[in-house]
């Protein structure tokens, strides 16, 4: 399974990907300024985990590639665009790391779960090549979901 122990790159900046546009969406992330666990609303990571007790990286490993030559020849009129949707993908990556989690928690009682930590304040990109790992973007080959585990910093729970 796919984890670090790891230093969080903590960027606030970061943040400000959540309202960047993009195709179809020209004010970004429609989760924006919707729900907790997003920005504006969501804290800061260093408000949630202990920085002083371990912390990891926890991902998965998406093959995107295989999965657009699948949609395309499912459809062969789909633009790459479309093949490439999140929606047709992002569902069976998610559920791909959330099995890792719960795997991984098992063996780490008494930590929490970031499955958003852009939306905390973590420059994912800068985080995962401290450890040697390059993430593509966009994604042709392969994409990560990344997600980090550590100990609660005086909350009860945190909802992610």
């Amino acid at each position: 399974m796919p984890n670090a122990l790891v230093d969080p790159v903590v960027d606030h900046d970061v943040r400000h990907l959540c309202f960047r546009p993009y195709p179809g969406h020209p004010n970004g992330c429609p989760n924006f300024d919707t729900t907790v666990r997003c920005p504006p609303q969501a804290p800061y990571i260093e408000d949630i985990l202990d920085f002083e007790r371990p912390i990891y990286a926890v991902w998965n490993i998406f093959d995107f590639a295989r999965h657009v030559a699948r949609m395309k020849q499912r459809h062969p009129n789909w633009s790459e665009r479309q093949a490439a949707c999140c929606l047709y993908w992002q569902g069976t990556a998610r559920a791909m790391l959330a099995e890792k989690l719960r795997a991984f928690r098992r063996d780490h009682p008494g930590t929490i779960v970031i499955q958003t930590p852009e939306a905390l304040g973590v420059n994912v990109t800068a985080t995962m090549q401290s450890l040697g790992v390059t993430l593509e973007w966009p994604p042709k080959t392969i994409t990560f979901q990344v997600a980090l585990v550590g100990f609660p910093l005086g909350m009860k729970r945190w909802k992610n």
